[in-house]
């Protein structure tokens, strides 16, 4: 069994049955605002996801990024950890956190390409200009150039690839990028490829939300049965193409707010799940889910804990005692760096941190929340719990043991916390770490 199949099946067994809905999002100016410093639509997509989707849903982040680059953006900003990759136009497909590539479908896009006989006609003209080299991938070949140039360039260099008995497509986006790769590749083929390979299995997604705001994002849209949605910033050659080609199809919209924001919205147009992210929401106490969920659960509180060091909401002894009556008495708390403490002489310790982020770019936000029911009345949930302030990020694997509780406000108690440092983050302070 090749390692490509022991991860796509990792990733299907975690569902029951077809995913309730599977977002395919472009990432630059789409998922990600650069624009936004302070990453608050994306943030505000993490919180629900992993409260309302992750469980039964598959994410799935769709660039022009080579995987270098894209590890470089989830350094720089709080990405989700996508189930599945499709990376450097459509190109490389690639499966869970460890990226295993789709050799198959790499295999398919050899059929009438030669990467040597690109180079050698793409020199002969001047007005090209390579892309850094990390963007230069097996199956593209990527320039920029002037827009003034693009269409004769593409006009003439297709003509001369075709002439050297190469099948290519030439996608030019952002005003600016020019890639060239094998006829079979882009971002609508890679995504039909694995809705075919869905169908296989037999668990094809009941929805697929297709996002995106620049030229290259133009094939998914035209999948059939998808919904979709250009982001409300998207740029002219899209929106272009959209009422030149499918202006009457009203499973696409074009969202009137920015970025994640967008992709949120069409969730809420399209009715395809829960639409207000637990960030939106001032008072907790009502937004109780109808059945119990981990992720709420663990998402909830951790924008509690949040909004209580920056000082988001009001300093109330309230709080305390409802996270003292939701916390075990006699629950334990494993620090990372190995201490153990009880867990509410760790609700005493974030009691005394109130503000202690106040007016800092400091935010908290989990990732890959994954829950087993393992006993009547009692579960496990794992997850990744991040930190970030200013230019500071640590993450950490946490473990907690849920149960219920009729005679606790929020219906269940926390028996145990168990975290350990990933990603290089791990420190010995055990006062600015609580939970």
């Amino acid at each position: 069994m090749s390692a490509e199949f022991e991860v796509f099946k990792t990733i299907m067994d975690r569902l029951i049955g077809s995913a309730r809905l599977m977002v395919v999002s472009d990432l630059d100016f789409t998922m990600v605002d650069h624009d936004d410093a302070q990453n608050l639509s994306l943030l505000k997509f993490n919180a629900l996801w992993e409260a309302y989707f992750r469980h039964d849903s598959l994410l799935v982040f769709s660039s022009a990024r080579s995987p270098t680059l894209y590890k470089q953006l989830r350094n720089e900003k709080p990405l989700l950890s996508p189930d599945i990759t499709i990376m450097s136009l459509g190109t490389e497909i690639s499966y869970g956190d460890s990226m295993v590539r789709d050799d198959f479908w790499e295999q398919y896009l050899n059929h009438n390409w030669d990467r040597d006989i690109v180079l050698e006609e793409t020199v002969k003209f001047p007005q090209l200009t390579p892309q850094q080299e990390t963007e230069q991938r097996p199956h593209k070949v990527s320039f920029f150039v002037e827009k003034f140039n693009a269409f004769e360039v593409m006009k003439a260099l297709s003509e001369c690839l075709e002439k050297r008995g190469l099948d290519i497509k030439i996608i030019y986006s952002s005003e600016s990028a020019l890639d060239i790769v094998p006829k079979g590749a882009g971002k609508g083929q890679a995504l039909a490829y694995l809705l075919k390979k869905f169908k296989i299995d037999g668990r094809v997604p009941l929805n697929t939300l297709v996002c995106g705001d620049s030229g290259n994002d133009a094939e998914v849209f035209t999948i059939p049965e998808v919904y979709g949605v250009m982001v409300s910033n998207a740029l002219e050659e899209l929106l272009q193409w959209h009422a030149e080609n499918v202006k009457n199809n009203p499973r696409i919209i074009h969202a009137t707010e920015r970025c994640a924001a967008g992709i949120i919205q069409a969730i809420s147009k399209f009715g395809l799940g829960p639409n207000v992210s637990l960030r939106e929401i001032s008072d907790f106490q009502k937004c109780k889910p109808e059945n119990f969920s981990a992720g709420h659960e663990v998402v909830k509180f951790y924008l509690l804990y949040e909004r209580w060091r920056r000082a988001d909401i009001e300093k109330s002894e309230h709080y305390m005692q409802s996270l003292r009556l939701v916390f075990n008495q006699l629950g334990i708390f494993v620090h990372p760096s190995g201490t153990e403490r009880p867990l509410h002489r760790c609700i005493d310790v974030m009691e005394s941190l109130y503000g202690s982020e106040q007016g800092k770019q400091y935010r908290v936000w989990v990732d890959r929340v994954a829950s087993a029911q393992i006993g009547s009345e009692t579960w496990l949930v794992k997850f990744d719990k991040w930190e970030s302030s200013g230019e500071e990020r640590r993450c950490c694997l946490t473990t907690v043991l849920l149960s219920l509780k009729t005679t606790v406000p929020d219906g269940f108690t926390w028996m145990h916390v168990h975290q350990t440092w990933l990603g290089g983050s791990g420190s010995e302070d055990q006062t600015t770490w609580v939970f």
